[in-house]
Order: C-alpha cells, then structure tokens, then sequence
C-alpha cells in the first residue's frame, strides 16, 4: 500500500528541486518517448533520485520526469512508465498520477503501443481510445480510499474527454492524419495472448489490447483529471493478420506512428484552453 505520506514525500522532494507549476501531465508509452525532443526542457528528474518513486524496469522506457513547455504549455513527461506485470503494486503503478496532481495539472495525456484487434487497424495506425474494458486482476483504487483524490466510487462514464476526443478528430482531419478510435482492453502481461485469448478479447468488444493506461486512467478520474489517450497499433491480432510476435518490428511500428502521435499531442495542446 502506498500512502498519502510517501507520495506527499516524493511531491515535496520534486518541489525542492524545482519551481514549475505543470498544466498537463504525459505518460509516454513503449518506442513513443522521442516526443520528449520536442519539449523545451527545464529540468529533468532520474526516477531513481525521488523518494518511494518506483523505477522502471523496461529497457525501452528510460526513467526521468520531464519538465517544459511544449505548444506552450506548462508539461511534465514520464518518459518511462511503470506495469503491473514488473511486480509493482497498483499503487506504485499509480502514484505518478497522484504527484503530477499534487504538482499541479489539469489533464493528463497518454500513450501506449497496442495489439491491434479491429480488422480495420493496420500497423503504426493510430488510434484514440473512447473507452477501456479492464481486465487486469487488481484495482489501483482498492483498499483504503485516499480521500484527498477522491470519492470511494468514482463515475466513469466518460473515462475518456469527449471534447479532447472531437478535437483530436478535427486536428487530424486538418493535418491528414488517418486516425482511428476504439474500446482499449488492458490486461496483466507481460506475455501477449494466445490466439484464442486474441478471438475473445475481440468477441466481448476491444479493439485494441495492452498492458498498460487503464490503472493511470482510473488514477486520474479519481481525481476527475480529463483524460485524453491513444494506442498506436504495434501488431496486428485478428486471425488473417495474426503471427508470432517480434519484440522489434513491435518497437519499429512504434518509431514509425510517432511523429504522427507527436503531431497531435502538440496540436491539442496548443488548442486547449
């Protein structure tokens, strides 16, 4: 259990070795960090050097909170995020939320590479997430309810920002993106599923499926902190698509969306209020 002293400990720490005041917070998934390059950065944090902050484990997520402007607004970045299936508790998983609330933001972005289900999706597609089926086997908010960030049974009925949504539809019609929306599943990892797992994940209405947003989102929703959040389509799970995965070509089609989830996050931005 993590508790309201430890993540006021760690919040306290970040605020003695910098004098920022975030507006959005951003979790950045698996091979999506380069939008870190666009930031105009301040100062940056190890993960390792802040008190009770879990580390990241992943070879691919690099470990440090980003601090900047980005479209001219105030950011914090997780250029690195914590899983379930890395051991941690839910939690741990969940506690970056809670600092970037204390720190300040007022909507949280995120990011996360996604096997694709829908027939419709194709590799390094993009897709914004209008809703999640949770099926990971934990609930971050279970346990004792920390008041400070919420009621003991928060809605969410708009897990995802409808008006962050249609304005992200509307940015990559201007900027002739081909986006794509859809149900987000999350499960535990860190093994992707079988071919029959695949077949029902897609029966019972996901059309993408990861291991990662669903806890941060419930997070922020806790705190009633907007959410907007997309998948980019790393590898295709539907059955005339479906083969042995690659952790590399998984990564690559990950570079490949990038620049085109780069351009949308910083365009929302600019546009937001």
């Amino acid at each position: 259990m993590v508790t309201l002293e430890q993540i006021t400990e760690a919040t306290s720490y970040i605020i003695s070795k910098i004098d920022f005041k975030p507006e959005v917070g951003i979790i950045l998934g698996t091979g999506l960090g380069a939008l870190v390059e666009d930031i105009d950065i301040i100062q940056s944090l190890s993960y390792k050097d802040i008190p009770n902050f879990p580390v990241s484990t992943v070879e691919t997520h690099s470990g440090k909170l980003i601090f900047g402007t980005l479209s001219g607004k105030r950011v914090i970045a997780m250029q690195g995020r914590f899983h379930f299936y890395e051991g941690y508790s839910m939690q741990q998983v969940i506690m970056p939320v809670r600092i970037m609330y204390n720190l300040g933001i007022q909507h949280l972005f995120i990011s996360n590479a996604a096997g694709g289900l829908n027939k419709n999706l194709e590799l390094s597609d993009i897709m914004i997430i209008r809703d999640h089926i949770n099926l990971f086997p934990e609930n971050p908010l279970r346990g004792a309810n920390l008041d400070k960030f919420g009621g003991r049974f928060p809605d969410m009925y708009d897990a995802y920002d409808p008006q962050l949504i249609e304005m992200a539809k509307e940015i990559a019609k201007e900027e002739g993106i081909d986006i794509k929306e859809g149900v987000y599943a999350g499960v535990q990892g860190p093994n992707l599923e079988t071919p029959a797992e695949y077949r029902y994940l897609d029966t019972i209405g996901a059309d993408a499926v990861g291991m990662s947003t669903i806890p941060e989102n419930i997070a922020a929703r806790h705190i009633q902190i907007p959410v907007f959040a997309v998948s980019v389509i790393t590898d295709l799970c539907y059955p005339e698509k479906l083969k042995p995965a690659a952790i590399p070509e998984i990564i690559g089609a990950a570079i490949n969306a990038e620049p085109k989830m780069t351009k949308i996050f910083m365009k929302l931005l600019e546009k937001m209020d």
